[in-house]
């Protein structure tokens, strides 16, 4: 893989000495991958996660929001029932 390419599609900006260290940092990971590629996981069950955790969710109860006022009170500038923002310029 091509750490200046990859960059570039990016738009991040490298000097040599960082793409060569990036590449070398890169070329480890992957060296790592191959290592565990080797490992005999013939009796070992798949998991999606390395600790038996469960989602613990709250109770979906319903409660008052903030007013619709409270939060255009709050907006640094506004134009009648709508918070300005500044443009967006791509």
């Amino acid at each position: 893989m091509d750490v200046k390419y990859v960059a570039e599609l990016a738009k991040i900006k490298l000097t040599p000495e960082e793409a060569e260290k990036l590449q070398l940092q890169l070329d480890n990971i992957l060296c790592f991958f191959k290592d565990l590629e080797n490992l005999n996981t013939e009796n070992i069950e798949p998991l999606s996660h390395v600790l038996d955790v469960k989602n613990v969710f709250r109770e979906d109860v319903p409660r008052d929001s903030i007013s619709k006022q409270d939060i255009l009170n709050l907006a640094p500038q506004k134009d009648d029932d709508f918070i300005k923002v500044p443009k967006v310029v791509g």
